[in-house]
């Protein structure tokens, strides 16, 4: 399938791309190959193949979500460098 230039001056002014005269030179044969390489797949018999809802057949394996306090408020505060025995004292950042 052929791209003309006016084609792609449309498809760029809709994407808000600036492109030169050179670029849109280039996108036409990019645009015409990648709709060429469409039409060949066209082509295939994909009639007994499943459609894919995902491109690999891995599962992630979650862990049961238990809470649990492994890190004691003494710990976690222990090399704080500014606290107040229960909080983080951290500088202030905005103004109001």
């Amino acid at each position: 399938m052929k791209i003309e230039q006016q084609t792609v001056k449309k498809i760029a002014h809709l994407a808000r791309l600036e492109l030169s005269e050179p670029e849109e030179v280039k996108m036409v044969e990019d645009l015409s190959k990648i709709l060429d390489w469409m039409d060949q797949l066209k082509e295939l018999d994909t009639t007994a193949v499943e459609p894919l809802t995902h491109m690999s057949e891995e599962v992630n394996v979650f862990r049961e979500d238990i809470a649990n306090n492994q890190l004691s408020r003494e710990k976690g505060l222990k090399n704080a460098p500014k606290q107040d025995g229960e909080y983080f004292l951290v500088p202030k950042v905005i103004e109001q």
